[in-house]
């Protein structure tokens, strides 16, 4: 009895691989200069093929190697484009078995010597090939030392030497290999092109299979082609000769798209309830939470795009239905809602993938958003605020016929500012104190009062002995050549005798400084402080400072600025103009 040998099954990725440029699908900006340079004998020593993960670089090595030493059926053919598949080599190429033909994986052979194999092999001649040809996968995982000793025999290699290089990560390749290659970067494959592979292929395999589970095959494969018909080969197999879109969709454990959208427009309604049920629903319909969520993302982001662009709706991988309530969604939905989804679900992927249940925290996320939905944006939170009606006048304004005093509200243009009362020590070096530095013989007349003394300490910029002063130093009475005061608990031993020191220093005269016990004012800083929470006090009764508060409760004033202060503070930032400006061709 004979035993008879069963065909062993080829995955249809490896059965329907490309055998030449003609079945190369979605590259025809690189078939057509490859063809023009092969019919103009312009065929480069290098090649580099780059791309994401299945769009063919190692097929395509593999066609340009059968092309560059086909012989035809007859034996007489030359290099070409179309291999004929027929002849010895091509056969040999095919079957991974041509002795002049090497492939090289760079990822397990990544060092010198591996290189150096190849350098010492270059040059001999082919043993029954037209040319020898290396092709070498995932280049970019070459040492740094391997590409070193690679670069002299890239750049002149014998001339029956081709090297083929096929990465994914183009970026790590150095840029003196690539200079010394001819590069093709392939593009993922358009939808319309990805269903229509995948319709020939389900067809030569005797299959059914519905159109939109071809759309959501081609959706997930995200212009792979190799990872397209491995999903259809799996979706053949599960749905057992003829396949439906929920077959598929269990299959690759995605929620149902009309459910994603329907889950999508109860978040955006701030409908938390009817949410959290169809989030419940599909989670024991087996959706995974995390598959739930990045689709709620896709989804944002799709709706975000065809409101700006309403023709990106006419995806061939997205069904009527799906489009009409995109495109609704799109005229209702404001973009700053949208972004604002986009960023807490970008945050909610985030804690449901390190959170230890998953579900819990897609939950929180959706009670999040929901929430989030019905808070008014800034520009509405402004103009609703602006529609409350003002206090009558009078009641607590500033008086008819003068300016806002401290504490008094002034609002500009697109601007909400709140001055602050008069400070006892500016922050700029007065007049006086100028005056001062420049003639210190003069000084004391002109030191009328203690402020004027801290503007003098400002001007020298002794920040220490300033701060000293401005929170330790209690006054109990000054004039022009002698202080008073009761210093704090905090107060260094030695600030009269320091301060008595600077000050005459500075002055060219002697100053009397006196401790005392009692009697002692308020500090600068103290001082400074009781004006500021008598203004912020001030300013909470006005009305729209109340209404923000009443709005955002646990919203601070962290600072409180006169429009004097703000000019100010422009005209210090502000470039200096150039009055005469240098031309380099001027005469002298």
């Amino acid at each position: 009895m004979t035993d008879t040998q069963q065909p062993v099954y080829q995955v249809l990725a490896r059965k329907y691989r490309p055998e030449t440029f003609a079945d190369l699908v979605g590259q025809e900006a690189m078939v057509r200069t490859l063809k023009n340079a092969f019919a103009a004998d312009r065929i480069a020593q290098a090649f580099i093929m780059t791309g994401i993960r299945g769009t063919g670089k190692t097929t395509t090595a593999r066609i340009i190697a059968k092309g560059l030493n086909c012989i035809g059926p007859d034996g007489s053919g030359g290099p070409t484009t179309e291999p004929c598949g027929q002849c010895e080599p091509c056969r040999a190429i095919t079957e991974g078995r041509h002795v002049d033909v090497m492939e090289m994986d760079a990822a397990s052979r990544t060092g010198v010597g591996d290189i150096r194999e190849i350098i010492d092999s270059v040059h001999y001649r082919a043993t029954s090939a037209r040319y020898k040809i290396y092709i070498i996968d995932e280049v970019h995982m070459l040492s740094t030392n391997a590409f070193n000793a690679l670069l002299k025999t890239l750049e002149e290699p014998p001339a029956h030497v081709k090297f083929i290089f096929a990465t994914t990560e183009i970026r790590k390749v150095p840029v003196t290999v690539l200079s010394r290659c001819q590069r093709f970067d392939l593009r993922r494959i358009e939808p319309e092109v990805m269903i229509a592979l995948l319709k020939k292929i389900a067809r030569s395999e005797g299959a059914q299979i519905s159109d939109d589970a071809l759309a959501l095959i081609t959706r997930a494969a995200e212009g792979s082609a190799r990872d397209a018909t491995s999903l259809l080969d799996q979706a053949i197999s599960h749905g057992a000769g003829e396949t439906t879109v929920g077959q598929v969709r269990a299959m690759l454990g995605l929620a149902d798209r009309g459910r994603i959208l329907d889950l999508f427009d109860m978040v955006m309604r701030g409908d938390a309830a009817a949410a959290m049920a169809e989030l419940s629903a599909q989670y024991a319909d087996g959706a995974d939470p995390m598959a739930v969520l990045r689709d709620l993302a896709e989804v944002t982001h799709w709706v975000s795009v065809i409101s700006i662009t309403p023709e990106a709706a006419d995806d061939p991988t997205v069904g009527p239905d799906e489009r009409a309530r995109g495109l609704d969604m799109a005229k209702r939905l404001p973009m700053r809602m949208l972004t604002r989804m986009w960023q807490m679900l970008l945050k909610a992927l985030e804690e449901v993938a390190m959170a230890p249940n998953a579900m819990m925290a897609a939950e929180m996320a959706i009670i999040r958003l929901t929430h989030v939905a019905e808070l008014p944006d800034p520009e509405t939170l402004i103009r609703r605020l602006q529609s409350q009606p003002q206090p009558p006048s009078g009641g607590g304004g500033a008086p008819q016929g003068r300016g806002p005093g401290p504490g008094a509200l002034t609002q500009a243009p697109g601007r909400l500012s709140a001055p602050i009362a008069p400070q006892t020590s500016g922050a700029t070096m007065s007049g006086a104190a100028t005056a001062m530095a420049l003639a210190p013989d003069s000084a004391i007349p002109r030191l009328a009062s203690f402020d004027a003394v801290v503007d003098l300490i400002r001007a020298n910029r002794d920040i220490k002995l300033l701060i000293e002063v401005e929170t330790t130093l209690r006054l109990a009475r000054y004039a022009p050549g002698r202080i008073e005061f009761e210093p704090t608990p905090q107060a260094p031993t030695d600030l009269a005798a320091r301060l008595s020191q600077r000050l005459q220093t500075w002055t060219g005269q002697r100053w009397g400084i006196t401790v005392v016990n009692t009697g002692g004012e308020a500090t600068i800083a103290e001082a400074r402080d009781t004006d500021r929470l008598a203004t912020e006090a001030t300013l909470r009764e006005n009305p729209l400072i109340k209404a923000v508060f009443d709005a955002f409760p646990r919203a601070k004033i962290t600072d409180i600025r006169t429009p004097e202060a703000i000019a100010e503070r422009a005209a210090t930032e502000a470039l200096p103009e150039v009055e005469d400006e240098w031309d380099p061709f001027e005469d002298n």
